[in-house]
């Protein structure tokens, strides 16, 4: 399907310029275009927005970005292979694709927008976990984004709108909810990658806050998360002894019985605790 543009459909571009994904990059392309404009809706109105892209590929999802109404598009690819593909759909929607060649975890990619910004993309398996903790964890909010438009794998996407007590609840589920609205778009079967994973994948779509629901430092709250979760089959007061020479008194001050487990403590009561150990 090539009628959201005039470029050739996806596989046509993939044979031209000899795109076969690479597993070391964590590729899986995407070669339905009704299906990437579909991804690029589940973002919202993309018309007056700047939408940054990691991991664009052949550029499937970017030209439903550009297709759907982006003002523009700034898309970070690593794979040179790439690069051709994305200056021809560079050169159908002219102004509105700036490609940057690079590693999206090292990428100033923030002087290259003008809010408002909408982050979309089909992430690479391999780095779509530190990429979301460092969108969810910058240091002021709220952040250049609005809202966050992202492929998983399903068992991450699980993680990321699991609430206490759910069987995936953990660090990103409590970063996500700090400081967003998250939930699941819609989810895809292997067979719309190529190549098709052994897992199912799902879109999420995070709306960024005001403000976070509940004070507390980032990086503070990331450090007692990630170490709570760390060890989740453990106590708290023996997964976290490494954060506070005190930590049963820090526990119980933030609301928190030492022998309790990561996945029984909500939100508020996470950022009670990371306020206590920050404050000495």
């Amino acid at each position: 399907m090539s009628a959201i543009d005039g470029l050739p459909p996806l596989r046509q571009v993939i044979a031209a310029h000899g795109l076969s994904a690479r597993k070391a990059l964590g590729q899986n392309f995407i070669l339905d275009l009704n299906l990437t404009a579909k991804i690029a809706r589940a973002a919202g109105d993309l018309n007056a927005c700047d939408v940054l892209e990691v991991g664009p590929g052949p550029g499937g999802l970017t030209r439903g970005l550009l297709a759907e109404g982006a003002r523009r598009v700034v898309a970070v690819e690593k794979d040179a292979r790439c690069l051709p593909a994305l200056a021809e759909v560079a050169a159908a929607y002219p102004g509105r694709l700036e490609v940057i060649e690079g590693d999206a975890l090292e990428v100033d990619w923030a002087a290259e927008v003008t809010p408002p910004v909408r982050i979309v993309a089909n992430l690479p398996y391999n780095v779509g976990t530190e990429l979301l903790v460092r969108w969810l964890t910058p240091p002021a909010w709220p952040p250049i984004w609005s809202s966050l438009t992202l492929m998983f794998q399903r068992e991450v996407a699980e993680r990321i709108v699991a609430r206490p007590g759910d069987k995936a609840y953990g660090r990103l589920a409590v970063l996500a909810a700090w400081r967003t609205e998250a939930r699941i778009a819609m989810t895809l079967p292997p067979e719309a990658f190529v190549p098709p994973p052994k897992v199912r994948s799902a879109v999420v779509h995070v709306e960024a806050l005001a403000e976070p629901r509940f004070p507390a430092d980032a990086k503070m709250l990331e450090r007692v998360v990630a170490a709570a979760f760390n060890q989740r089959r453990k106590m708290l007061r023996a997964g976290l002894k490494g954060l506070a020479p005190d930590i049963e008194d820090r526990l119980r001050a933030a609301g928190i019985e030492p022998t309790q487990r990561a996945e029984e403590v909500g939100l508020e009561q996470f950022c009670a605790l990371a306020r206590g150990i920050a404050d000495g």
